[in-house]
């Protein structure tokens, strides 16, 4: 892992980015449609180049072991997978459904939603089990 940034403002910014993104992540454990993992996997980069000790205290938490599959091997487990991928269609029939899109918006946004979904079903499965909310809900 690279060292923390040379500047003190730079390393304050990367905390302050980090702890966002944990915060993102925990409302993530909430709400049923927004993701938890990638905003973890995003603090614990944050912390990776900022704050040991906050690195070292998030990959001790429940979410560690995912985030350890994904930063040694780029995995994510098969039941992370699978509500991920229900959480994007679900995400995309409520926009279709609430907003209306013209036709040229609907397929912007399912063309970017169709992208991540291939990217997430692309990653290798890890052998281990998820923890019940680290996809969302």
């Amino acid at each position: 892992m690279p060292g923390p940034p040379r500047s003190s403002f730079q390393r304050a910014v990367y905390i302050c980015l980090g702890l966002l993104m944990v915060g993102l992540g925990i409302i993530g454990a909430i709400l049923p449609l927004m993701p938890t993992t990638i905003f973890l996997i995003l603090a614990a980069w944050f912390f990776s180049r900022s704050s040991p000790r906050l690195e070292a205290y998030l990959m001790r938490s429940r979410f560690g072991g995912s985030l350890r599959d994904w930063r040694e091997n780029g995995a994510i487990s098969r039941k992370s997978k699978i509500l991920a991928l229900m959480g994007m269609l679900a995400g995309y029939a409520i926009f279709f459904v609430t907003s209306k899109p013209s036709v040229s918006i609907a397929i912007i946004v399912g063309a970017l939603i169709l992208a991540c979904a291939t990217y997430v079903a692309s990653r290798p499965s890890s052998s281990r089990r998820s923890e019940p909310d680290e996809s969302g809900g």
